[in-house]
């Protein structure tokens, strides 16, 4: 899939975000300045929230709940992990039961990382067009072929 802009990139997320059921992960990878965040945006929108995205690289996980959203959804950013084992305190699979967690940066948490994913891969950088290639689990699968 490509995506020639940055809103068709948002647009994507927000039916990717749409989509989103309690146990989702989609893992966002890609070189710096692909997009992720953007993608991670589109679907937080898609699930209901209104407000600010910011990036996670600081804060490593912003939870979004509450009014106006589907179901709960962690926004986690795991670039600034020095080792896969600091990806325990932060407690990512907590958020499965009733919600979904999206991560960018998932190999620095390594087989750590809950799983299985909708693992993404977003490749472009600048104004380079975006190249998007997905691995999709078969939990997935029925809702990737309406996208």
């Amino acid at each position: 899939m490509q995506f020639a802009d940055e809103g068709a990139q948002q647009a994507f997320g927000v039916r990717l975000g749409a989509c989103l059921q309690a146990g989702d992960i989609v893992a966002l990878s890609g070189p710096l300045g692909a997009g992720k965040t953007v993608l991670a945006r589109g679907m937080l929108r898609g699930a209901g929230h209104a407000g600010e995205v910011p990036s996670p690289t600081f804060t490593l996980v912003q939870p979004y709940e509450g009014p106006g959203m589907r179901l709960p959804v962690w926004h986690s950013d795991l670039y600034r992990l020095g080792d896969a084992e600091e990806i325990l305190p932060l407690a990512l699979d907590d958020v499965l039961e009733d919600g979904a967690l999206i991560v960018e940066w998932p190999e620095r948490g390594g087989t750590l990382l809950p799983g299985p994913a909708l693992k993404l891969t977003l490749d472009g950088t600048g104004d380079a067009v975006r190249i998007l290639t997905a691995q999709v689990p078969e939990s997935w699968e029925r809702r990737w072929a309406r996208l």
